[in-house]
């Protein structure tokens, strides 16, 4: 099925691209507002801004990477060089140079970009009125999506919320971080859940557009993040009753088949369309690069292979007997078959390697092929939203349901290993089914640093040796580039 991403996308002034045919009704060398003034046209200008979660910037690379810097995994790769911008983050040593940190500074900022043009233009057009409101609720969505991923990861970082227009200065500086929360990521997640559509009235190709559930979704974890528990559950009893379930198998969520896209559990998807011929570092490309990343390194099991995110033996050792998500996670010794193929411990440094993306050679037979979605957002990740909102508003014997639904899901069916536990108790078994059940989706650094103000993932890390960790490192470094070119960046305590 084609993917509504690989259209092309907006630069600063031109809409340009083209695998839809009704771009070419903007013309190409009108860069002008008037240009942008029809239904075709607002789709398109939405469309581009969704294009940069794709990027290495971001899901095809850099959020992922988050686990490794939280101690669930190593680099693994080639050694030397290579990964070295995230070693060096993962060990706490990095400075304001870091490539990495570089990466994800940039990365959410065309999209802010792009979502700025779509407000500033659509709510003026002259379009079907349910088109324009999905629209702007698509692109607020994807803005405080954006500025959500840079204020847990930065602190203060600057707040745009136009186009730069003649005399507008260029050189913004950096804006309190509960400001950007309060005018723009909460407020443009609640308009919204407002105006999107429920995922059940999309189809074809507008499958996998944010909906009604990816905005509660998304607004239910930045609730949690800021310890408004009341307000976050509020957000994941409303995608409750918006009817998303549990995938009756957990690799159900993973995996480069159709059937694996946009399913029961998915709230939000980076989609991408595969079978593409853009070089493996271009913004353009349109395969994920999960498989390739994170295959055994030079066995030739998946397209690429080359061997990253390998995950450590004190991860490895979380996993409670009987967890089926165990094998159907990491690839071990002994564990079942691959493809047809056994796994040898010696094939990562580690002894271990993430099975969960991987995609066969029959799916997918290149790093370039690869159309599975990369995971945003699920139903698994709500309920224990829900559970942990519930523990912390002092009704622990009610968190016990929804932790109960995930745990089941992955054959720990004993129901009385979550009753009857104290508020401390019922909070360390949640954590650590957030560790086991997102493991390796990008979500284990923020909910590290957000846990006891950043006491959590201090004490955690210094538990698994990373003894350089401090509390500056809970903030990444404003990138030194960025402060060049822009003196009125301040830089984060400590770097």
């Amino acid at each position: 099925m084609k993917k509504l991403f690989y259209i092309g996308f907006l630069s600063a002034l031109t809409l340009f691209g083209a695998c839809s045919d009704f771009l070419d009704k903007v013309p190409y060398e009108d860069p002008s507002a008037e240009a942008l003034t029809d239904e075709a046209s607002a789709v398109a200008l939405v469309n581009g801004a969704y294009q940069p979660l794709q990027r290495p910037k971001l899901y095809n690379m850099r959020i992922w990477t988050l686990d490794i810097i939280a101690g669930n995994s190593e680099v693994g790769a080639g050694g030397g060089t290579d990964g070295i911008e995230t070693v060096t983050l993962a060990n706490f040593v990095a400075t304001a140079d870091n490539a990495a940190a570089l990466d994800i500074w940039r990365g959410p900022n065309p999209g802010i970009l792009y979502c700025n043009t779509v407000l500033e233009n659509v709510p003026e057009m002259d379009i079907d009125e349910s088109l324009k409101n999905r629209s702007i609720g698509e692109a607020k969505f994807l803005r405080a999506h954006y500025y959500f991923i840079l204020v847990q990861l930065f602190g203060d970082v600057p707040m745009t919320v136009s186009t730069p227009k003649p005399g507008d200065d260029l050189l913004p500086a950096r804006t309190n971080k509960m400001t950007i929360y309060n005018e723009v990521i909460i407020p443009d997640l609640k308009d919204a859940v407002a105006l999107l559509p429920v995922r059940e009235e999309y189809s074809g190709s507008d499958i996998g557009r944010a909906s009604r559930g990816a905005a509660a979704g998304m607004l239910a974890k930045v609730y949690l993040t800021l310890g408004m528990y009341e307000e976050s559950l509020q957000m994941s009893e409303l995608v409750e009753s918006l009817g998303y379930t549990l995938n009756p198998d957990y690799s159900d969520c993973f995996g480069g088949e159709e059937r694996h896209k946009n399913t029961a559990e998915s709230l939000f998807e980076v989609q991408y369309y595969g079978l593409t011929k853009a070089g493996f570092w271009d913004d353009e490309n349109q395969a994920n690069w999960l498989s390739t990343y994170m295959g055994p390194r030079n066995t030739g099991w998946v397209g690429g292979a080359y061997g990253w995110n390998q995950p450590t033996q004190e991860f490895v050792n979380q996993y409670e007997e009987g967890d089926l998500r165990k094998d159907k996670t990491i690839l071990y010794e002994g564990g079942p078959t691959f493809d047809g193929k056994s796994y040898k411990a010696t094939m990562s440094n580690t002894g271990y390697n993430v099975r969960k993306f991987l995609v066969p050679l029959s799916v997918s037979p290149d790093y370039n092929t690869n159309s599975a979605s990369i995971i945003v957002l699920r139903f698994a990740d709500v309920l224990l939203m829900k559970a942990e909102a519930l523990n912390e508003l002092g009704r622990t014997e009610e968190a016990e349901e929804p932790l109960y639904q995930v745990r089941r899901r992955a054959g720990l069916t004993d129901r009385s290993d979550v009753e009857n536990l104290s508020a401390e108790q019922m909070r360390e078994k949640i954590r650590h089914e957030r560790r086991i059940e997102l493991a390796f989706e990008g979500h284990r650094w923020f909910d590290m640093v957000r846990w006891d103000n950043g006491r959590y993932a201090l004490d955690f890390l210094h538990s698994i040796g990373k003894i350089n960790a401090a509390q500056k490192h809970l903030l990444f470094p404003i990138p030194q580039r960025e402060r060049d070119a822009n003196p009125n960046l301040t830089q984060n305590q400590g770097y």
